[in-house]
């Protein structure tokens, strides 16, 4: 064979075998946790070459498109039941810890100037306080120039789990709250304007003056977004940090809960942000390309060894070791082939 032939057929070969090595993994669903994935998914394909297509379409999408086979993996905020993943074939284990912030877009009131709590911010979302300079707002915050402005209320108008996690703070704070809406990952909001997705929620507030809503905090970092401090639970005002969010998760009980269904929000501590949730990837136990799922796994083990620093620089808690540990062993005892071999080797 002649060398240029030879060294022809060899860069083919090696393009070959990294084309093979490479896999291109599907995921679909949770706004919440979009600005880390991305940030996780880049860092990845630079060091394996391996890329994670993500599609940030809200949780309650998410889980349609994993029940149907249509991505690799799904994300969602809402904890699916231990029933519903029994059910269905799945299994599903959390990813990131993150808070839920309201932002505002008030004239003159800068980013953690104004001050809310549960009962007022279920209020203003039952369109009860309409006013920005309504006495229950002003008894909160006496120092900080409230407008005599309509409050413009902005929620989600698809199914998402920053909704859950928002909606689930709402009713564990106010009774009428949980009597006439409830929490999921859509309700039937009183009032307001919807918008789709984080991203959305993002671009209403930030374009209408005296508008109110709620957004992963990675979002209102990014965006500049005037957020909102909260009364906690222990009656404490909190900012949202990275801080305040794992003081918040510091008590949950992850591996001694079925199915890691744990909801993280309106948590005891004088420290805890009180609006706050994880990220659940959901992946089928025998998926139909366990190639596939292995590679989405294997993302996610490096992303729990490489991507704490990542992590705290948006502004989100990552799982702790322990709780790792965990994940690992139920994905070596629980995702496997059609032959029963545990696909996930650590």
């Amino acid at each position: 064979m002649k060398l240029k032939t030879l060294i022809s057929t060899l860069a083919v070969s090696s393009l070959m075998a990294t084309a093979a090595s490479a896999l291109d993994i599907s995921g679909a669903g949770s706004t919440f946790a979009n600005p880390i994935f991305a940030k996780w998914a880049t860092t990845y394909k630079a060091e394996t070459g391996s890329s994670i297509n993500y599609q940030s379409i809200g949780s309650g999408a998410g889980i349609q498109q994993i029940k149907a086979k249509t991505v690799t993996f799904g994300a969602s905020d809402m904890p699916l039941s231990v029933k519903d993943l029994d059910d269905a074939g799945l299994v599903q284990f959390p990813a990131i810890i993150g808070g839920v912030v309201p932002v505002v877009n008030i004239p003159g009131v800068k980013p953690g100037e104004m001050v809310l709590d549960g009962p007022t911010l279920a209020k203003i979302y039952m369109g009860e306080i309409t006013k920005w300079d309504d006495a229950a707002i002003k008894k909160l915050n006496p120092t900080v120039k409230l407008p005599s402005m309509a409050i413009a209320v902005v929620e989600r108008s698809d199914g998402s789990g920053t909704t859950y996690i928002f909606t689930n703070y709402l009713s564990k704070v106010s009774a009428d709250w949980a009597s006439k809406i409830g929490f999921n990952t859509a309700v039937q909001w009183p009032v307001g304007l919807g918008a789709k997705g984080s991203e959305g929620v993002a671009g209403q507030a930030s374009q209408t003056q005296g508008s109110i809503g709620y957004v992963e905090y990675a979002y209102a970092k990014q965006n500049n977004m005037t957020y909102v401090k909260m009364m906690n639970k222990a009656g404490k005002t909190v900012s949202p940090t990275a801080a305040s969010f794992q003081a918040a998760a510091a008590n949950a009980d992850w591996t001694g809960t079925p199915g890691f269904v744990v909801v993280l929000t309106d948590q005891a501590g004088e420290a805890a942000w009180p609006i706050e949730g994880a990220t659940f990837v959901i992946v089928y136990k025998q998926p139909s390309d366990p190639a596939a799922t292995a590679e989405a796994l294997k993302f996610f083990s490096w992303s729990f060894k490489n991507g704490g620093k990542m992590a705290e620089e948006l502004d989100y808690v990552a799982m702790p070791d322990k709780v790792v540990s965990t994940i690992r062993k139920i994905w070596a005892d629980n995702v496997k082939d059609g032959t029963g071999k545990a696909i996930y080797s650590n």
